[in-house]
Parts: C-alpha cells; sequence; structure tokens
C-alpha cells in the first residue's frame, strides 16, 4: 500500500485532480469517523470533513514520508475539529484536580455490546467530556498532549476523562439492565 500511497501523493503534490480524487475515495470512510466522533451532527462532520481534506492537499508537500502517512490525515481531521470546537468555546475548564488513583471502576455488565451503541453512548457525553475521552481512549494521547491540542489545563483533561468514564458507566449500566429485560422478556 506504501507504494501506492507514495504515487497518490506525488500526485496530489502535482496538483492532479485524479490523485485527489483517489486519495479521496481511500481515506474519507475512515476520516469521516474521526470527524464524527468531534461532531455533534452530520452536517458538522460534514464541515470537519471538507476542510480536513482541504488542509490536507494544502500541507501534503510537508508530509516527510515518517510514521504513516494515514496517521499524519487523521492527526489533521482532530486537528480541525479541535479548531472548530475552540472556536465555538465547547471546552470547558473545570479548575479540578483528580488524582491519578482516582477510583474508576470498570461496569460489571454481562452483556454483548455493539460497536454502534457504544459510540452512540460516547456520542451522548457532554462535548468536552466527549472530546477528552476520544482523544485519549481512542486516539492515545497523554493528558499533557491533550492539553497542548485543546488549550485546556492539564488537570481540567483528566477531570473530563473521570467524568465521561463515570458516565458511560451509568450509560452502560442502564443499557445493561436494559439487556437483561429485554432477553428475560423473549425468554419466556
Amino acid at each position: 500500500m506504501a507504494d501506492r500511497f507514495d504515487k497518490i501523493i506525488e500526485g496530489c503534490i502535482a496538483g492532479k485532480g485524479d490523485s485527489q480524487k483517489e486519495l479521496y475515495s481511500i481515506l474519507s470512510p475512515e476520516l469521516y469517523v474521526v470527524c464524527l466522533q468531534y461532531a455533534s451532527c452530520r452536517d458538522e462532520a460534514n464541515d470537519y470533513m471538507q476542510e480536513g481534506f482541504i488542509r490536507i492537499f494544502t500541507k501534503i508537500g510537508s508530509y516527510r514520508r515518517e510514521g504513516s502517512f494515514e496517521g499524519w490525515c487523521r492527526k489533521i481531521m482532530i486537528n480541525t475539529a479541535l479548531q472548530h470546537l475552540r472556536k465555538k468555546k465547547q471546552m470547558l475548564v473545570v479548575n479540578e484536580e483528580i488524582s491519578e488513583d482516582a477510583a474508576y471502576e470498570a461496569p460489571l455488565a454481562q452483556f454483548q455490546l455493539e460497536k454502534e451503541d457504544l459510540m452512540d453512548m460516547i456520542k451522548n457525553l457532554p462535548v468536552s467530556q466527549r472530546i477528552v475521552f476520544n482523544l485519549f481512549a481512542i486516539e492515545g494521547y497523554n493528558h499533557q498532549e491533550i492539553s497542548d491540542m485543546t488549550g485546556i489545563p492539564e488537570n481540567t483533561s483528566k477531570s473530563h476523562l473521570h467524568r465521561a468514564r463515570i458516565t458511560l458507566k451509568k450509560m452502560l449500566n442502564i443499557h445493561s439492565v436494559e439487556t437483561d429485560k429485554l432477553f428475560r422478556k423473549n425468554v419466556r
């Protein structure tokens, strides 16, 4: 796949529309999912996607071919979404310290959870919690990196993650109870 991307990247640097179209068709499904993780609706995700690809095509000449090209594009999409969210001032600063070893217990739910159900639960988190949860749990950034990316203090990032986990735990427990009731109803 690397050789295929090399040719596409060269074509995009040269401004060839067919190369841009091919790159878009290859990466858009994965990158759209990234945009949906940060957007509050599909229209907003589409805006992030469009602006993100404009940035990718504009900055593609600066790609150093170190690391994954897909990862480089993914980071541009995330930064595009975060820039919009900062403009809308949706990143809330909370002056609260959460210790590193703050008690967090994983839910004990014994049920099958579909990926879409989990993504819907994450989507229903408050915006600032959702963003920090996505950056930390899905993208793998640490709290210092999240602080640098979002402009919120590191302790606020920790607080948002802690609150997101608590909220998700409650959602999972509710889902577990509802699933159990549905299962019992269907068994009778």
